[in-house]
């Protein structure tokens, strides 16, 4: 029940303050003037969570929170927005629901605003606007299509979906890049503790041993490394901070940025996955965007900047460009040799037939099978490789390690 402060007088004129829980603010007078107080003012109290007050309103408030809106909340917002509009619920209803649920975030203050603009007169996508930081272009030009064509819950629903999609697509791919890169640093670890620890105690003993001829090649090229990494090991850990740190300062660039998305896409295995991975992002953008009414030239703008990669936005960009020129979508794919053959004749049979935004959404769903498969394929052969690569490094170490003493023992035999 909300809560009232009141200021006012007792009977023997004395100043009185406090506070009571009432239904409204005629309500609380009554209560205050039943405890024989006289209020010269009662005002309701500011809900402290951006939650309802009594007369339905939201109280927007503003808090600072580390880190921003993840897309998991997002999705999870769009998902339960689009279910009460499917319902037949009013919007502000709907956005009051959704944010009195919410626990004390960010994203529950973003409502609270989104609430207060749309009561005040704002369209939802205008109100939406003004949170870049949480509503991308994709989402706030879906909502403004949907609110002009009517079909605004289904809109959302669309939306919901493609949103769903994309974030069981991008965990994918993380999963794939994650299980590998795990194993390959332990591998690095479990190497360096070998090099930095075990080896150092075999080579004083071989310099206590008087081996003719010195230790062989190999033995030699192993106690270096190890001298190396005993001698300077933090640069185990700082290289690779280094090469990061090197990456996105070449990536500020434009022409740094796309040198390093090309080398992406010419990686062998993973840089199919990212391929792949792209186009299927942007077929099931672009195609969502279309099916929800959004202007072509304006839905190619926005999925340049959500594809995720500069060569194919750059595809994308000339692709825009020719179409504002009257020219049609597949003639400049296909100059771009970054779609596979098989998405430049769907779009093509799609622009013909008038259907584009169905056939889009069929190489999204093909696109993203392949990814699946990839990826299952890529974590299938990146285990045995490492386990290999640690074989062929441990026995190196072995065979350095006991050639000197097959040597001494041979010196000793012929004597």
């Amino acid at each position: 029940m909300p809560r009232f402060s009141y200021v006012g007088v007792d009977q023997t004129g004395k100043k009185v303050a406090g506070e009571v829980e009432a239904v409204s603010p005629q309500d609380a007078t009554n209560q205050i003037r039943k405890m024989g107080y006289f209020p010269s003012s009662v005002k309701e109290k500011v809900a402290t969570s951006g939650g309802p007050t009594a007369d339905g309103t939201l109280k927007p408030k503003k808090s600072f929170y580390i880190g921003g809106v993840s897309q998991k909340q997002l999705c999870q917002f769009t998902v339960q927005l689009a279910t009460l509009q499917d319902a037949g619920l009013p919007l502000l209803r709907s956005l009051k629901i959704l944010a009195a649920q919410l626990k004390p975030s960010k994203l529950k203050d973003v409502i609270a605003d989104v609430y207060a603009d749309v009561e005040a007169g704002n369209s939802f996508s205008e109100s939406l606007g003004k949170h870049p930081s949480v509503f991308d272009r994709l989402y706030v030009n879906m909502v403004k299509a949907g609110e002009a064509g009517g079909v605004l819950d289904t809109v959302l629903i669309r939306l919901a979906t493609f949103m769903e999609k994309a974030q069981a697509l991008k965990r994918k791919v993380i999963g794939a890049m994650t299980y590998p890169a795990v194993v390959i640093v332990i591998a690095i670890l479990i190497l360096t503790v070998i090099m930095t620890k075990v080896v150092p105690k075999f080579k004083t003993i071989f310099e206590e041993m008087d081996i003719g001829g010195g230790l062989p090649a190999q033995t030699e090229f192993l106690m270096s490394i190890s001298n190396v990494l005993v001698n300077y090991w933090y640069l185990v850990p700082v290289i690779p901070l280094v090469v990061y740190f090197a990456a996105l300062a070449v990536m500020r660039s434009p022409k740094g940025k796309i040198f390093i998305d090309r080398m992406k896409l010419r990686l062998p295995l993973i840089g199919i996955i990212f391929r792949k991975a792209a186009i299927a992002r942007f077929s099931r953008t672009f195609g969502t965007l279309l099916n929800s009414g959004v202007p072509i030239l304006e839905a190619l703008n926005i999925v340049k900047n959500t594809v995720g990669n500069e060569v194919i936005a750059n595809a994308i960009q000339h692709v825009h460009d020719s179409i504002r020129e009257g020219e049609s979508i597949v003639g400049p794919l296909s100059e771009s040799k970054v779609f596979d053959l098989m998405v430049i004749n769907m779009i093509e049979v799609g622009e013909e037939s008038g259907e584009l935004d169905k056939m889009l959404h069929k190489v999204a769903d093909s696109y993203e099978t392949e990814v699946d498969a990839l990826v299952s394929s890529l974590t299938t052969i990146i285990e045995p490789a490492i386990i290999v690569f640690l074989g062929v490094a441990v026995g190196f170490i072995v065979i350095s390690l006991f050639s000197p003493l097959v040597v001494l023992m041979q010196q000793l035999g012929s004597k």
